[in-house]
């Protein structure tokens, strides 16, 4: 291990260390297509801050990043954070409503966005814009001032004109961060009313990455990762690129819907050297390849014989060491606890998976345990620099709230002094909203999310409020809840059955009513929040004293 990486308190120094040891070495490539190796990467990235310098974009300003993950959207989040300006990533899947108003809430002088993407966007929506750059050959798809396509078009000769012999490792210099300089702000939504933009500063992503280092050494010198977390978001982003690119590792893109098939099949191309997940991932493998197997009258006989049982676990267990490339030294999954029936298998068999927690305000990292020692259903215990408490006069054994405190934690919602005050202590603790107790050995156990986001597919935030919102604004419905079942997100309403009658709804036309109702909403949502179905209940849900919805009692 590299023992200079501990001793830099720069991000972007460890970014320049690396770029210049593994100036030769593949940095990004998309599956089944181009490759960038670190020397390219370090061209394109000097390219932008060229651009950057000549449009008078200074130390601080905000930077919008829009698409999917592609190597361009790494150059771009590079080249940005390596020049000292903030970078604000956006999820492409947001509807471009919600794009547009976190470009204008974040105050982004400059737009990174995919051509798919600038399909449903207007310059006209967002006039603080000075520059808006397409992610596929970083053409200006609009600027008001036409000084900014002549600074685009004669970027080549001023880089030839800087480098004559071409640019080596050497001319590598980026800006030098101090660990409170604002880094970051990531969106924990889009919607207007919901959305919160989290404050990382430059200590929470480098405290994030030498975390990496700590837990991952192997993960190095052109190991293999597949990128299939959304990049907008922090799991993805620190550990499917951000740690790779200190540490010389080679990040593969999918480029395409993550389903079941497409990672297997780049799992089996790659062969990565560590898997960054989230729990439906591990589901459904379960479901598809081990419960079918496990469910054999034959197996099942089998597993309950001693010696033969740990002859069959030995074997499943190759097998999906095979299924998930063969080489790798660790599946990290994170976002949500995994299903306690498929947690103690997993571990039955000797598989190398751990659960680790994290959220957006850290950056995201907060608990972790290698596999080998993580007892079941921990989530780890507080990863290095951060401290973590539970809000209980008996820890072990009564949940409370889990508070944190260290290097990660951000510095606060943006524009939003009242949020960032709610979610902190009078003593300076963080706040989760999540419920939790914590070993003698400190090992923390997750025993209820306050919160009510759930996670998507592929790792996005859902937040059941917002379609809540707009389900409950449409004619006929008293309340709603949306729920995930069987992967799926479904609404749970109750009518207002009392309008229905008055306007001559009858009873039984209530099905078709709330279908017409579910296919309008699905046209101004993300394709991963989808409402899949809906279920109409016949009374009013449950209340706490203070009129909320009961959301345990229907969940699951």
């Amino acid at each position: 291990m590299n023992q200079n990486v501990f001793k830099t308190e720069s991000l972007n120094q460890l970014f320049e260390m690396s770029f210049k040891k593994y100036w030769d070495f593949k940095a990004l490539t998309e599956f089944n297509g181009d490759t960038l190796y670190y020397r390219d990467l370090v061209r394109r990235i000097r390219m932008i801050h060229i651009g950057f310098e000549q449009c008078g974009l200074k130390q601080g300003d905000k930077v919008a990043l829009c698409g999917k993950n592609q190597s361009n959207w790494a150059v771009a989040f590079l080249a940005t954070i390596t020049y000292g300006a903030v970078v604000v990533p956006i999820l492409h899947e947001f509807k471009p409503g919600n794009i547009r108003h976190l470009v204008n809430h974040s105050d982004a002088r400059i737009f990174f966005v995919g051509e798919q993407v600038w399909e449903g966007l207007s310059e006209s929506e967002m006039p603080n814009l000075e520059a808006i750059v397409g992610l596929n050959d970083f053409d200006i798809l609009y600027a008001p001032e036409k000084e900014i396509i002549t600074i685009r078009n004669g970027l080549q000769s001023k880089f030839e004109e800087l480098y004559p012999n071409g640019m080596t490792p050497e001319d590598i210099c980026y800006h030098r961060d101090l660990p409170e300089e604002l880094a970051l702000i990531n969106y924990t939504s889009g919607t207007t009313g919901f959305s919160k933009g989290v404050m990382l500063p430059y200590r929470s992503l480098l405290s994030n990455v030498l975390f990496g280092w700590e837990v991952l050494p192997q993960v190095s010198n052109g190991a293999k990762v597949v990128s299939m977390l959304p990049s907008a978001h922090m799991y993805g982003l620190m550990f499917e690129l951000l740690f790779e690119m200190t540490s010389g590792s080679h990040v593969h893109f999918l480029t395409r819907t993550p389903s079941p098939k497409v990672i297997t099949e780049a799992f089996q191309s790659v062969k990565p050297r560590v898997i960054i997940a989230v729990p439906m991932i591990i589901e459904k493998i379960y479901k598809k390849k081990l419960l079918p197997l496990l469910k054999r009258p034959s197996i099942k006989i089998m597993l309950r014989m001693p010696f033969i049982d740990q002859r069959i676990k030995n074997r499943i267990h190759d097998e999906l060491f095979k299924a998930f490339g063969g080489e790798y030294v660790e599946i990290i999954v994170g976002g949500a606890p995994l299903n306690h029936e498929v947690e103690p298998f997993l571990k039955s068999i000797n598989l190398a998976f751990t659960v680790g927690y994290g959220l957006t305000e850290c950056g995201p990292i907060v608990s972790y345990a290698p596999w080998n020692e993580r007892p079941l259903f921990s989530c780890g215990k507080a990863a290095p620099r951060m401290s973590i408490r539970i809000d209980s006069g008996d820890p072990e054994k009564n949940p409370g709230e889990i508070q944190l405190k260290g290097d990660n934690v951000m510095v606060g919602y943006y524009k939003n002094p009242e949020a960032t005050e709610q979610v902190f202590t009078h003593d300076g603790w963080f706040k989760t909203g999540d419920m939790g107790t914590m070993d003698n050995m400190g090992y923390l156990f997750i025993k209820g999310r306050s919160k009510t986001m759930i996670l998507g597919p592929n790792g996005q935030n859902i937040y059941p409020e917002e379609i809540e919102s707009s389900i409950n604004n449409m004619s006929y419905v008293s309340e709603s809840l949306v729920i995930m079942e069987d992967d799926k997100l479904v609404a749970l309403v109750y009518p207002d059955f009392e309008k229905a009658a008055a306007d001559g709804l009858p009873d039984t036309a209530m099905g078709a009513t709330m279908e017409a109702m579910r296919v309008q909403i699905n046209l101004e949502l993300p394709k991963y929040c989808q409402i899949a179905r809906v279920k109409i209940v016949p009374e009013e849900f449950e209340k706490t004293p203070k009129r909320s919805i009961k959301r345990f009692l229907y969940n699951g």
